[in-house]
């Protein structure tokens, strides 16, 4: 009988490495420690052991003491590790120590998060997006890929040897990629802003989804609309933004669209690569910034939020907390804290469908805004069927030269009919 072989490729083997310098304290080092794992975890790597390093000052050479680095490199030599995962950027340069100190890969944070999104980009665009990055993220480290080569010389003095020819050929070529794939980002962002245009004649209000990575926007997405997003327990499950029309009050619709996670040091190729996906939630009417109650990281998580959100220059639109995935947390104690710390939030399980109902009549609320009066001639009723369509009407009244409405509407619609307001 045959036996039967297995093609497919171990996981990766790893030592994650954290760096701890006098700025940050020890429970900011734990939670970003914990978070890389999750990072190496996603991307389907096998965590053999994880360190944190504390230092003085950095030094160029390895980002640490020499005596630091050699101690990681044994420990490295004793686990049989594939790679050195750093929870920081290491520079070209220390990539290469790193590499000719240990014999084995040496990557960073930075290009740890780029990998996990090219390994769950789906659509054209997060395609373009990722290849972006990567190039990016690549070109100041072809030096270290041809160093040998660029030690060979041949025929006259000061003539470049093998490794600099193709070096700067490979140069030239990604740099060629690169400007082709930002003028293909333009047509995407281009192509974008005319769907967006064509939503505003259509003045829905809109509602953006955002906040940290694995926070559960897409399970809130999927439960509210009962669209079949993918939505996995997994560091940025998402990545391209998804839209769905939700109904709510009296049958007042608003669009809900499910953005990318935030993270902590999220690599600036890649915010510059997605920030037409951005755009997204910075232009919504309303943004709900979902939590994990259950993470005990979650103040920070809410930080970085808001940090990534002025950023996108959103910090003045209207917000809504949710406090998602109450199932999951350890003691109602701890729930009622939450709570108190976020005295205006929503508290939700977008896995037990609970505390939705709460949530729709709250963006109804926001949405609807306060109270106005409209005076409006009497052959444009056209208005009078927008306002039944964008807001909520309280009261009609009709006369022979003119139509009178009270409705409840919001910021946007507002300055469209304000020539009409009467109050």
């Amino acid at each position: 009988m045959q036996e039967l072989i297995s093609i497919e490729p171990e996981p990766q083997k790893a030592y994650l490495i954290g760096i701890r310098d006098g700025s940050m304290d020890d429970a900011e080092a734990q939670s970003l420690a914990r978070e890389l794992a999750g990072l190496a975890e996603t991307l389907g790597v096998c965590i053999l052991d994880q360190s944190i390093v504390k230092i003085r000052e950095k030094h160029p050479k390895y980002g640490m003491g020499l005596g630091k680095a050699e101690e990681i490199a044994e420990r490295a030599r004793e686990l049989g590790v594939d790679c050195l995962i750093f929870d920081q950027d290491i520079t070209p340069s220390q990539q290469r120590n790193w590499e000719e100190l240990t014999g084995i890969s040496a990557i960073d944070r930075q290009e740890l998060i780029i990998q996990i999104f090219a390994s769950r980009a789906r659509t054209r665009e997060a395609e373009l997006q990722i290849e972006l990055a990567q190039l990016k993220h690549s070109l100041p480290r072809l030096t270290h890929k041809y160093i040998d080569l660029s030690r060979q010389r041949g025929g006259r003095y000061g003539t470049k040897g093998a490794g600099e020819t193709k070096l700067e050929l490979d140069r030239r070529s990604i740099l060629r990629r690169i400007h082709q794939l930002e003028a293909e980002i333009k047509e995407v962002r281009q192509h974008r802003s005319t769907q967006r245009k064509k939503r505003e004649k259509i003045p829905i209000p809109t509602c953006a989804l955002v906040g940290y990575t694995n926070a559960g926007k897409s399970s809130l997405l999927n439960a509210m609309t009962n669209a079949e997003v993918l939505a996995e327990d997994k560091l940025f499950a998402t990545l391209d933004p998804t839209t769905r029309r939700l109904e709510i009050g009296r049958g007042q619709p608003v669009l809900l669209t499910d953005t990318v996670g935030f993270i902590r040091r999220l690599p600036h190729d890649l915010v510059d690569a997605f920030h037409a996906t951005l755009e997204e939630a910075a232009l919504a009417d309303i943004l709900l910034i979902v939590l994990d109650a259950a993470d005990p990281d979650v103040d920070r998580h809410y930080d970085t939020t808001l940090g990534v959100l002025k950023e996108l220059g959103a910090e003045q639109t209207p917000k809504i907390i949710i406090l998602n995935k109450i199932d999951k947390v350890s003691s109602p104690e701890r729930l009622q804290e939450l709570e108190k710390q976020y005295s205006d939030s929503v508290s939700i399980s977008a896995l037990n469908r609970t505390g939705l109902d709460t949530l729709a009549r709250r963006i109804d609320l926001l949405i609807s805004g306060a109270s106005c009066r409209f005076r409006f001639p009497v052959n444009r009723h056209d208005l009078v069927a927008q306002l039944h369509r964008s807001g909520t009407v309280l009261a009609e009244h009709y006369e022979e030269t003119y139509i009178e409405v009270e409705a409840r509407l919001g910021q946007r619609m507002l300055g469209t009919l304000q020539e009409w307001r009467i109050d």
